[in-house]
């Protein structure tokens, strides 16, 4: 087993369950200290996962874990995620992984001012917000990594004429905060360079079938979404990429394509079975 994060902390938001807790397992298999960021402890019904599976999960290989439970939509809340990571892990944050998002799907001639907030304070204000707090002690360090999960979504229609698009125009506010992250991955990249920090972006090539996604299964049809382990393998790159290798906007596959690796399973053991 590769133990290339063996003593580093990081921290990872959404992590109770799809990308978020299959690369907090990830980083945790390769000797992370990991802190779980997301709103609520457990759900009662756990079948499709909770802060307390993934922190169970990452506690098998034996490194520290914890998890802290916030509303990344509040102020108050986001203000105390590093500070309560960085006394629950021993040290500042060295990896951060901003993958927490919020996904509203309703057209755009009808999506309420509350809806869109909604959506731009978890996908752009809270990743920066929280990049805003582990940076000085990353640049104290003179090294860091930061990972911010974007989609395909941010991309924009080519046309007229348009495509087809099964979802129409309901995901149209959340790819606009995921445009707004990627132009903020690539601005903080261009402020730290040079300080060590490196900042990048990285998303799906379409989509993954995560727990969030199963609700769009039906609309987009076969074929469409990649594999768990493509996205994590390209996150857990780029928390161990050189201090060149920053202010990019990538996506997965293409990315392990280009440094040449092949996906292993979540853990790390065994090579992924990919299409």
């Amino acid at each position: 087993m590769n133990r290339r994060f063996e003593g580093r902390r990081a921290l990872v938001t959404g992590a109770s369950r799809g990308i978020g807790a299959s690369v907090a397992r990830r980083l945790a298999a390769e000797g992370a200290e990991v802190a779980l960021v997301a709103r609520t402890l457990g759900t009662g019904d756990e079948a499709d996962g909770s802060l307390r599976v993934t922190q169970a999960l990452c506690e098998r290989h034996g490194g520290t874990v914890a998890a802290v439970v916030a509303d990344l939509t509040d102020d108050a809340a986001r203000a105390q995620v590093v500070p309560q990571a960085h006394q629950a892990l021993g040290g500042p944050i060295e990896i951060l992984v901003n993958n927490a998002a919020a996904a509203i799907p309703v057209a755009l001639t009808e999506i309420s001012a509350a809806q869109q907030r909604t959506q731009f304070e978890a996908n752009v204000i809270t990743p920066l917000v929280l990049a805003q707090a582990v940076v000085p002690a990353m640049r104290d360090a003179g090294e860091g990594w930061i990972v911010n999960l974007s989609s395909v979504g941010a991309e924009r229609f080519p046309g007229p004429p348009f495509p087809s698009n099964p979802v129409g125009s309901t995901m149209d506010v959340y790819g606009a905060s995921k445009a707004a992250l990627n132009k903020v991955t690539n601005g903080l990249a261009v402020e730290l360079y040079g300080t060590g920090i490196r900042i990048n972006t990285v998303q799906p090539r379409i989509a993954v079938m995560s727990e969030g996604m199963r609700a769009f299964a039906d609309k987009v049809g076969p074929g469409v979404f990649e594999e768990m382990e493509q996205i994590v393998e390209a996150v857990v790159a780029l928390c161990a990429c050189t201090e060149e290798q920053t202010g990019q906007v990538t996506e997965s596959q293409s990315l392990l394509a280009e440094l040449r690796i092949t996906p292993r399973g979540i853990d790390g053991e065994t090579i992924a079975d990919t299409p």
